[in-house]
């Protein structure tokens, strides 16, 4: 046995890493479509509100500023010229309102920049004449000009934009940003209300699925009647799945107790009657075997779920070959970085390794010294540890990789010599999976069987 000897870690194949394909989960498909739904119906409502609104609008506006103009023309007409300029003061004072005179040179950018301007632009010329200007910029100060004239003087008359209202723009994004941010929320929390059953049912079947009846239970008193059916039978089924499966470890019990009281008499008896040395000893091997069989039915029908906890790899995998390092056609060689920590159950960590170091040893040995050659390397990546066992063997037939971990199955012809229960590979992969790792089993590239782990970093 060589524990010193570095073996380089291989890249795990490719069931180990394999993902699925990753997708939307159930909350945000519905929230996607809830939100297009949504916002596809408020873009419809602002297109609607938008055309009826525009021309009362238009026309509204288009009188404030008609009466506006109109006043201002008929208070500047009929009034002297100090009164005039009184006049003029007040209104800048008070309504906000310039009026200054229009000279030709004066440079201006007409205030049709919407559907909206050019609707009140027109009703204007309607109102005041066709010689009305309304502008929106006029020698580089922007406002809300409307040219008119008085007894053949031309005049600027200046007010707020805002006497308009908010650009018809603007308010269309207004509305957008608030009634899509309204519906965004109102389809986050309807996605999450008719998520929340499936996902209360999606924990339980994986509670149920690591063998925890208690923790898989479902409220059955639920206000949506189809969801509280499903829980209801859920809850039987797990019921159902609890109570066949006390009944079938207490079945196996009972017969690992009964079966093990004749085997013992039976190896009392042969030690003591059978007088061929030879004959003895392959029948206490025999009954040997028989006890190490029901061993494997125990250990691959135990239902309590393991306990997890930091564990040091580098001490179980030391415990499990020192366990083997005295047989003479089995050579171990470790390579494991030192204070490697695992999250898993002690016991359960140190029976899958000795049931790997079994497998090898009975199936992994090299044709030409019929001594089995195991490597065992392990490194840490992100949150996990891989563990990688491997024998150089002659391997197995691919078409029967996937069907090594099934209970009883005996793959290849050096596995139909083999006198066991067929439940090692199996016991190891169910271990794993209990403890929230993942195993596969591959061929390599050199010959040979590996076995993947890969646990849960501590």
């Amino acid at each position: 046995m060589d524990a010193t000897n570095p073996i380089p870690l291989e890249t795990a194949p490719a069931p180990l890493e394999m993902r699925p394909r990753r997708g939307f989960n159930l909350f945000w498909r519905t929230f996607f479509f809830l939100a297009l739904l949504l916002f596809g119906s408020i873009v419809a409502w602002l297109q609607t509100f938008r055309a009826l609104e525009s021309e009362p609008r238009a026309i509204q506006s288009a009188q404030q500023l008609a009466s506006l103009v109109n006043l201002s023309r008929a208070a500047l007409r009929y009034s002297d010229s100090i009164a005039r300029v009184s006049l003029i003061k007040t209104l800048a004072d008070e309504e906000r309102v310039r009026i200054t005179p229009r000279e030709p040179k004066d440079k201006f950018e007409l205030f049709e920049s919407d559907e909206l301007g050019e609707r009140i632009s027109a009703e204007l010329k309607a109102r005041l004449g066709s010689g009305t200007v309304v502008a929106s910029v006029v020698n580089g100060e922007r406002g809300l000009w409307v040219g008119f004239a008085i007894d053949g003087d031309a005049y600027w008359l200046l007010t707020d934009p805002s006497k308009v209202g908010p650009t018809r723009n603007s308010t269309w994004v207004i509305w957008l940003i608030t009634a899509a941010a309204l519906s965004l929320a109102g389809a986050a929390f309807i996605a999450r209300l008719i998520n929340r059953p499936l996902k209360q049912l999606s924990f339980a079947a994986s509670r149920m699925r690591d063998g925890d009846f208690d923790a898989s239970l479902l409220d059955e008193k639920v206000a949506t009647s189809e969801i509280r059916e499903v829980n209801i039978g859920f809850n039987r089924m797990a019921e159902q799945l609890s109570k066949i499966e006390q009944d079938r470890v207490i079945m196996l019990a009972g017969i690992s107790h009964d079966l093990r009281t004749p085997l013992a008499r039976l190896r009392l008896e042969t030690e003591m009657s059978v007088t061929d040395a030879d004959a003895r000893e392959h029948m206490a091997a025999d009954i040997a075997q028989l006890d190490a069989i029901i061993d494997k039915f125990l250990d691959y029908a135990r239902p309590e779920p393991p306990q997890l906890e930091p564990v040091s790899l580098n001490a179980v995998v030391d415990a499990a070959v020192y366990a083997v390092g005295d047989y003479e056609d089995m050579r171990v060689a470790v390579s494991i970085p030192d204070g490697m920590m695992v999250l898993a159950d002690q016991v359960e960590l140190s029976r899958v390794i000795s049931n790997l170091l079994e497998n090898a040893r009975r199936y992994g040995k090299t044709p030409e010294t019929g001594v089995a050659r195991v490597d065992i390397v392990a490194k840490g990546r992100d949150q996990w540890v891989l563990v990688k066992l491997r024998d150089h063997g002659t391997g197995v037939a691919p078409e029967a990789l996937s069907k090594l971990t099934r209970p009883f199955f005996r793959g290849d012809t050096a596995r139909t010599a083999a006198t066991g229960a067929g439940l090692g590979l199996a016991i190891v992969e169910k271990t794993i999976h209990r403890m929230g790792g993942m195993f596969s089993l591959a061929n390599t590239g050199s010959g040979g069987l590996a076995a993947h782990i890969k646990l849960r970093r501590s």
